[in-house]
């Protein structure tokens, strides 16, 4: 098979990953098939249950082996194991060591989560922590082209497990496989190959048949790692802790102000959005035709049980908002976009801000993922992190400052969300991907009541604690549509 290598000086012609990704020493990997261990598969499902990237509740009910290979390893004493599941109907990529029963590796130190358990004088866990298990990884999905000294996983929860070699690269092992190509890889490549300098420099895929089925999956994907980045979402937490105690009521004279970032950042979106335009095309009659229709029905599908719990006095009201929506004809364009774009898939280094992630909504179906849309939903995604943003740090302080704090938290929302949009609109060329003047603003209301009935269920499935953030939302954005 063909080189599967990504050097900066060559991207594939067709801007996307393809069967020719997958090197020889990948795809050597991948042939053949070795079982596992009859007692390795009884640990497997009380594993998979104790999972942040496992999409059921508790252990899964039945489980089956999809597919299972013993991967190459200079590693003495411990083999690497890796296999596919199916599980309530999703597949997962699961990576998993072996070694000699006795005292546990020091990496497995407070996770014992990752620990699947023992059996016939073995111990298996978790292999994204061990650093001799992993560095071999990149040497084989880069075919050796890329090899590293130190290995480190990125600890915070998320839907897949990241992988840093030195630095440099980041290796996004996905958890949660899907036919076809997965959108992060597809869209991080194409943009990349058509100069667009907002994402990390693709590395290297691994890409393969799973099974019996013969369409290929995206399993592995390097990247440019972003040392010395920040998170946007911690960028704006800490902009807010300094004006909440500021001595200053107006945002633009704190000390944090995050507005010229926000501005930057707006401009960065739009850019986006015009080079995945650019590659994808621009849809001017399905958004119309059927999308619209589609998003509404949604919406009010949702809609009603959230404001009946949570804001009675506007429940009446929410017909009248919706015929209101309903009677947009034309919502404007559809092109390809982000999906899941917020605070927390921006990275700010000091060359910019870079765009990370285009999996889209882990709890959509993958061909809403891929369906083009208007891009006022990637807008009024990164909206709603910032308002998102401003309650969240409220959740820190006592119940004698909130009534003078909300204040703050409404005028540094405002002002950034200002600050953002400002930026995305002054974009030359950017208004001939968005909806109408007269009702653009119908539109994007449309889209920010979406994602925060999204967020109403993502909150209600792992953190209830905060449901009450997009719950006061809806209210609002219900409130001010029927005002």
């Amino acid at each position: 098979m063909s080189d599967n290598r990504l050097p900066d000086d060559r991207l594939p012609d067709d801007r996307t990953p393809d069967s020719g990704l997958l090197g020889d020493k990948a795809a050597t990997a991948l042939a053949g098939t070795t079982p596992l261990p009859a007692g390795l598969r009884r640990l497997v499902g009380p594993y998979l249950g104790r999972q942040r990237w496992f999409a059921g509740s508790g252990e899964p009910g039945s489980l089956d082996v999809v597919d299972s290979r013993l991967l190459p390893s200079d590693v003495a004493q411990a083999s690497l194991w890796w296999a596919v599941v199916e599980a309530e109907g999703v597949r997962y990529q699961l990576l998993i060591g072996q070694r000699p029963d006795g005292e546990p590796a020091e990496f497995l130190s407070g996770r014992e989560g990752s620990v699947l358990g023992s059996d016939d004088g073995s111990y298996f866990y978790d292999a994204a922590l061990d650093p001799e298990l992993s560095l071999g990884l990149l040497a084989m999905i880069s075919d050796g082209a890329h090899t590293a000294e130190r290995v480190r996983p990125i600890t915070a929860e998320q839907s897949n497990t990241s992988l840093v070699y030195d630095d440099r690269i980041i290796l996004k092992v996905f958890r949660r496989l899907m036919d076809g190509p997965n959108p992060d890889v597809e869209v991080t490549v194409a943009l990349a190959s058509n100069g667009f300098e907002h994402v990390a420099h693709p590395v290297a895929a691994w890409r393969g048949s799973v099974g019996s089925s013969d369409a290929p999956v995206d399993l592995m994907f390097a990247q440019e790692f972003l040392a010395g980045a920040s998170e946007g979402w911690a960028l704006a937490l800490t902009s807010l802790r300094d004006f909440y105690s500021a001595v200053v009521d107006d945002p633009a004279e704190s000390g944090g102000d995050f507005a010229s970032e926000a501005g930057r950042l707006g401009r960065v979106t739009a850019r986006m959005h015009l080079s995945l335009a650019d590659i994808y095309g621009v849809d001017h009659s399905t958004l119309a035709a059927d999308g619209w229709a589609r998003l509404l029905d949604d919406v009010e599908r949702r809609l009603a049980p959230v404001l009946d719990a949570g804001a009675p006095a506007l429940a009446e009201r929410a017909g009248a908002v919706l015929a209101r929506l309903r009677a947009v004809r034309d919502p404007g364009p559809a092109i390809r976009v982000h999906g899941d774009y917020h605070l927390g898939q921006v990275m700010r280094t000091d060359t910019g801000w870079y765009v990370l992630d285009f999996e889209g909504e882990p709890a959509r179906a993958l061909d809403d993922r891929q369906r083009a849309s208007s891009p006022l939903k990637d807008v009024t995604g990164m909206v709603r992190s910032l308002q998102y943003a401003a309650r969240f740090v409220l959740r820190e302080r006592t119940d004698s400052e909130l009534d003078r704090l909300q204040v703050r938290a409404d005028a540094w929302e405002v002002h950034n969300r200002e600050a953002f949009l400002l930026g995305y609109h002054s974009t030359p060329d950017i208004d001939g991907v968005l909806p109408d003047g007269e009702v653009i603003d119908a539109v994007a209301a449309a889209y920010e009541l979406d994602k925060a009935l999204y967020e109403v269920d993502y909150e209600r499935a792992y953190r209830p604690d905060w449901v009450d953030i997009p719950t006061d939302a809806v209210a609002r954005i219900v409130g001010r549509l029927s005002s």
